[in-house]
């Protein structure tokens, strides 16, 4: 299904909307078999999150939509640029980049409380994700978001996942304790069957609970850009790092490492 009116509306208030039904049967298989060859063979920023003596397997990895058919075809063929499209309110769309999530049943860990941009080389308001679910994924085990964080533009300091700790060589303030008080915000979460997609702002405040649930819990995030997206350089470390790409901070992120993926006529994959 496209984008209602209602769903641009809900997003652009909100930061993150639920996307039904955006991968078919025969495109979660396509995903579900290029996210088993990464985690066989994973990139060099591929980690297990999950420490010694920990139960689960918590993996993430990304920047690997070059490598495996089924990241780089659902990126181009399955209609979802055009969906962020609309969503953004923008002419084009740009691929930043993908990003695989896995939790097994058993992984206790959480995911903290954070947004995405002052991780990211990319300023702007059209910048976001698609995170598409490979399993169901149930309300109680589902990613939680603040409805309404996007809007103010600022940065809270970014979070390891490993240990909560703030990276100490970015400025700003540290993302403040929403569990200690979740009554003063508007927390957002949904119940996910496979192929359902939540589409969210680069930066919504979001988190998840470790998977208590009976199903693994995969997802393949595409991350991307719009027309008012420029290449940025921040203070300190940086995740995806994109070290050597053809680009000053202030550029329009056209370029074969964020190549245009929507309308079909500029594409550069």
């Amino acid at each position: 299904m496209m984008p209602t009116q209602q769903m641009i509306d809900d997003f652009q208030r909100d930061g993150a909307i639920l996307l039904p039904k955006v991968a078919d049967a025969r495109w979660l298989d396509r995903l579900r078999e290029a996210l088993d060859q990464n985690i066989a063979d994973p990139g060099p920023t591929g980690k297990v999150y999950t420490k010694e003596g920990e139960g689960g397997f918590y993996f993430g990895d990304y920047c690997n939509w070059d490598r495996f058919d089924g990241y780089r075809d659902f990126v181009t063929d399955s209609g979802i640029a055009e969906k962020v499209a609309m969503l953004f309110g923008s002419s084009k769309v740009n691929l930043f980049h993908e990003h695989v999530l896995v939790k097994d049943p058993g992984t206790e860990n959480p995911t903290p409380w954070h947004h995405d941009q002052p991780y990211w080389v990319v300023d702007g308001d059209q910048v976001g994700s698609t995170w598409v679910a490979l399993d169901p994924v149930p309300a109680d085990v589902a990613m939680e978001f603040v409805a309404g964080s996007q809007i103010d533009g600022g940065h809270f300091k970014p979070r390891y996942f490993l240990d909560h700790r703030d990276y100490e060589d970015h400025d700003g303030p540290s993302v403040p304790d929403i569990d200690a008080d979740r009554s003063k915000y508007r927390i957002l979460n949904w119940a996910l069957e496979p192929g359902d997609c939540v589409v969210f702002h680069a930066r919504t405040l979001h988190a998840a609970p470790g998977n208590r649930g009976q199903h693994r819990r995969r997802a393949v995030a595409f991350r991307w850009t719009g027309d008012d997206a420029r290449f940025a350089r921040r203070k300190g470390q940086m995740s995806p790092p994109f070290k050597d790409v053809p680009h000053q901070p202030g550029d329009l992120m056209d370029s074969p490492v964020f190549p245009v993926v929507w309308p079909p006529e500029q594409r550069m994959i």
